[in-house]
């Protein structure tokens, strides 16, 4: 187990990702899904005003800059007409599903029930930016992905001990952003097209 401090550690990775994202996005060489990246945001922020209320101590501060993160890219990406993905109905069905996991998660009575209903949210909210990386993977910068699973990674080994409360979260956001990172990288779908 790592010492708590590292969470600091973790969300500054995510802040040097999410400022070379921001600056692709401000070039026009990155077109975040905004579906995605709203739902990222407001989802997150919410979490941290609850993690706060309930004592969840440092590890809340990982959940904070993960939302602060999604806002400043939604932000960005309106300064630039070029940094604009088009949205189909795919985007627009995660999106509705994502909105209803987040309700489900805000109207639970029950700690855990909330928590798997706002991971799930979450993931769903990542699905149009993990297909946009799969098909157009030029359209993505992986470096705030990698950051952003190094966050999770380094809060999940600041646990002293694995609940579903403390790890569910931070694990779901480690293992999505691997896999969206690696898909931008590698252009796993394109090599897999041909």
């Amino acid at each position: 187990m790592l010492p708590g401090w590292f969470v600091f550690i973790g969300a500054a990775f995510s802040v040097v990702g999410a400022l070379g994202y921001i600056r692709d996005v401000l070039r026009g060489e990155t077109a975040p899904n905004r579906v995605t990246w709203i739902l990222w945001g407001v989802a997150p922020l919410v979490a941290f005003v609850i993690e706060v209320q309930e004592g969840a101590g440092l590890a809340s501060v990982m959940t904070l800059v993960i939302g602060v993160i999604p806002i400043a890219v939604l932000i960005a990406s309106t300064r630039n007409p070029q940094a604009m993905w088009n949205l189909g109905p795919f985007d627009i069905t995660c999106g509705a599903i994502s909105v209803f996991g987040l309700i489900v998660w805000l109207a639970s009575s029950q700690p855990t029930v909330g928590l798997i209903a706002q991971v799930l949210a979450d993931t769903v909210a990542a699905l149009p930016t993990l297909r946009k990386a799969w098909s157009n993977p030029e359209t993505e910068s992986a470096a705030v992905f990698y950051a952003g699973a190094a966050n999770g990674g380094l809060t999940l080994l600041t646990l002293s001990e694995w609940t579903t409360a403390g790890a569910l979260f931070p694990f779901a956001i480690f293992a999505m952003d691997i896999v969206i990172g690696a898909l931008v990288s590698f252009k796993i779908g394109k090599r897999f097209a041909k």
